[in-house]
C-alpha cells in the first residue's frame, strides 16, 4: 500500500492577507483555480521548488461571513493505491466514512 501526503485545507476570509502571512515563512502560491459555479476559489501554496510535494490549500468561499467555531480547517489529503480498498479497511476497523468515492475520488 502506498500512501502520499497531498495538502492540508483551510478555508480562509481574507486570502490576500492569508497568502501574506505564508510569504512570511517562505510559502508562495503554485497555483490558484477559481470556480465560478460554486462561488469559491482554491489557492494551492508551497515551499519553493516543494509545488506537489507537501502543499496547503486555502479555500475561500466567496459568499461567506465569517468562520467560528473551528470551521476553518477543512481535511488532510493523502493519496492512496485503491481508494475503495482503502475505505473497506477503515469500515472494516469501524471508521464511518461519510462521503464514500465516487469515480475513484473522495
Amino acid at each position: 500500500m502506498t500512501t502520499k501526503y497531498l495538502h492540508s485545507m483551510i478555508r480562509v476570509s481574507d486570502p490576500e492577507a492569508t497568502i501574506a502571512f505564508f510569504s512570511l515563512i517562505g510559502l508562495e502560491e503554485v497555483r490558484r483555480f477559481d470556480n465560478e459555479a460554486g462561488k469559491f476559489t482554491l489557492i494551492f501554496l508551497a515551499a519553493p521548488g516543494q509545488a506537489g510535494v507537501a502543499e496547503v490549500e486555502l479555500t475561500h468561499n466567496w459568499d461567506e461571513a465569517g468562520y467560528d467555531g473551528g470551521r476553518n480547517f477543512g481535511h488532510l489529503a493523502y493519496r492512496v493505491d485503491d481508494i475503495y480498498a482503502t475505505c473497506q479497511r477503515l469500515m472494516d476497523a469501524g471508521v464511518t466514512i461519510n462521503r464514500p468515492p465516487r469515480d475513484g475520488h473522495m
